[in-house]
């Protein structure tokens, strides 16, 4: 019993030696030892923080407004005939639009014009009587008063005339009523009625709608604050308007022409408005575009917008120097999708990340490579 301990002990004590012997510093590194990891590298893309002239501008939310906008109504009590014009047409200021039936005012029109017949027939006899008694009073052949009453006669038919001829060219106003056509040039809405309707001139709904599309005004707010830089552009004439319409490309350019004269007090908020040529129709009555009011050029530093990033501590960029992404704060002035104008942390010509973000931290090593435009 005492050899079979003694036996166990000193295999127990032997590997516990040879434990001890090769975790310690004098342990035999040979090919079973493992290198160090490498340094991980990151590649990025990369840009130039550009120094040269940046525009100082204001984004808004702009409302698109016709400068001339005609709701078409009837004037009479009538009957719908014609609709000359096709649904959502463009239409030029005189275009026949609507045709009304006629036929009632004008046998109004022939009663009219036999009242003013009858009643010049009557003045010409009264007439003819008043020289007759103008001969005779001298002579001593009738009365005064004959005479008096034939002027009298002939004065009131001479007024009957007048008040018939009122009424003939009043029937005629009316029957121009009966073609309705454009009051403006634009764009006309979809015919509220079509031939065979009744309209009255006390409807409350319009035949239809005609509004301005070119040139055409399109109305934003801004802050108070930014008043005195606003009105010190126009002064200067340096003041530029472009329009962002979501989802066109294009751009289109106006001119500021108008500042509402008093502060909104619940909003804080200045009205202005911009008239644009629009003659391409990229603005469209009632759609929202964002209004870019660039100011004036001021010099700075200009980086893509992609290479600014937002944390805890600000916003920040990656500068690249000897291939190593570094933290650099900075401020930004204004940005919009594409560029962004830094006002502090950069002197201009550094080189800085545009892409691959996710993988730098401060200090981290990368490969750098030109950013590469999009759809290449």
């Amino acid at each position: 019993m005492k050899t079979r301990t003694l036996i166990i002990g000193t295999a127990a004590a032997a590997l516990v030696g040879i434990a001890v012997y090769k975790t310690g510093p004098w342990a035999w590194h040979g090919a079973e030892a493992q290198a160090p990891p490498a340094a991980r590298v990151a590649p990025v893309e990369v840009g130039t923080a550009a120094r040269r002239p940046a525009p100082v501008f204001i984004d808004a939310l702009g409302t698109v407004t016709p400068i001339e906008a005609v709701a078409v109504r009837s004037r009479l009590d009538s009957e719908i005939v014609g609709v000359h014009f096709r649904d959502g047409a463009t239409v030029k200021k005189g275009d026949l639009l609507f045709t009304l039936d006629a036929r009632t005012l004008e046998a109004q029109i022939v009663q009219a014009e036999g009242n003013v017949a009858r009643d010049q027939a009557q003045f010409e006899g009264a007439m003819r009587d008043v020289r007759r008694y103008t001969d005779l009073v001298p002579k001593g052949a009738t009365p005064v008063i004959n005479l008096e009453n034939a002027q009298t006669q002939a004065d009131t038919f001479r007024a009957a005339i007048k008040a018939d001829q009122g009424a003939l060219e009043n029937l005629k106003v009316q029957l121009t009523y009966c073609t309705i056509r454009a009051p403006i040039s634009g764009q006309i809405s979809a015919a509220a009625l079509k031939v065979g309707n009744f309209v009255r001139a006390m409807d409350v709904a319009p035949l239809a709608t005609i509004n301005q599309i070119a040139p055409i005004y399109v109305a934003f707010a801004v802050p108070q604050r930014n008043l005195p830089d606003v009105r010190a552009a126009l002064a200067a004439e340096t003041a530029s308007v472009a329009a962002i319409v979501a989802g066109d490309k294009r751009r289109p350019t106006g001119l500021l022409t108008m500042i509402e004269n008093a502060v909104d007090p619940t909003t804080g908020m200045v009205t202005m408005r911009a008239t644009f040529d629009n003659a391409d129709h990229v603005l469209w009555p009632g759609a929202l575009a964002t209004m870019r009011l660039t100011l004036r050029y001021e010099e700075g530093v200009v980086v893509p917008t992609v290479a600014v990033l937002t944390g805890q501590a600000g916003t920040y960029v990656y500068v690249v120097k000897n291939n190593v992404a570094t933290v650099q704060h900075v401020t930004v002035a204004h940005s919009d999708d594409t560029e962004t104008v830094i006002s502090e942390g950069l002197a201009g010509g550094e080189t800085i990340v545009t892409n691959g973000h996710l993988l730098l931290n401060n200090g981290t090593k990368v490969s750098p490579r030109a950013a590469t435009k999009a759809g290449s």
